[in-house]
């Protein structure tokens, strides 16, 4: 992969090393919690994307006990499957089974990507979902093997221009299922606060590509406050 060019916006990471998966979850789940309550604060609700796979899972579990005005919760999803609603690969099923079915966010803020439409039509109809929201409050993100974050993955369009819509198609994912729909990196940037969620030893090449200014996926997301990355500490010694 070729290395970041000059022209693109450079990405700020603090990087937080945490020894096990377990103290990790916990931090992260902290961090959520803290974000909300100060939104809440401030603004009077809170606007969070949520991100798929096994890291964000166990998250969720912690935040299905936790303590906070859930009324005031809005919930949105970075990317999504174009499978039934109710297939267990969908990351909007993995969060209600977690997380969202068992406290007391509003059904009407809740906002899973319509996928099960299609590609084309869920993408655009996302885009008309998150157009009134001009900067989330928190957003959170996985890697994978390969440096993809949400649905943008390698040699693949990221959406990361200004004039990108909010939500683009994938048609030839190169993990199943070949569509899905993605925010885009331009939208996912959008943000006050963009959290990753770095487990499992298999990221290791990525971790060591991202951190030496290779052009992942995951540093295309640019926000102006930077991004906080939760990750295992021994991803770091490399």
């Amino acid at each position: 992969m070729p290395l970041l060019k000059n022209s693109d916006p450079p990405q700020q990471c603090r990087w937080h090393g945490y020894h096990t998966t377990a103290e990790l979850e916990q931090a992260a789940a902290q961090a959520i919690l803290r974000a909300a309550q100060q939104a809440i604060s401030q603004r009077g609700a809170f606007y969070i994307v949520l991100a798929g796979g096994t890291s964000p899972r166990r998250v969720y579990e912690l935040l299905s006990k936790a303590d906070t005005d859930w009324s005031a919760w809005h919930v949105y999803f970075g990317d999504e499957r174009c499978l039934p609603p109710d297939h267990a690969e969908r990351n909007s099923r993995m969060a209600a089974l977690a997380w969202l079915d068992h406290v007391a966010i509003p059904p009407d803020q809740i906002h899973p990507i319509p996928a099960e439409t299609g590609a084309e039509a869920a993408a655009q109809a996302y885009a008309r979902i998150v157009e009134g929201i001009k900067i989330f409050d928190l957003v959170l993100l996985g890697l994978g093997e390969d440096g993809h974050t949400a649905s943008l993955f390698p040699d693949h369009d990221w959406g990361n221009t200004p004039d990108a819509p909010a939500a683009i198609t994938v048609f030839d994912s190169p993990k199943p299922p070949p569509q899905r729909v993605s925010l885009s990196a331009h939208r996912l940037r959008a943000a006050h606060q963009v959290m990753f969620l770095v487990t499992g030893v298999a990221k290791q090449q990525a971790v060591t590509g991202w951190r030496k200014g290779v052009r992942i996926p995951a540093a295309a997301i640019t926000p102006a406050n930077g991004v906080d990355v939760y990750i295992e500490a021994a991803l770091l010694k490399s």
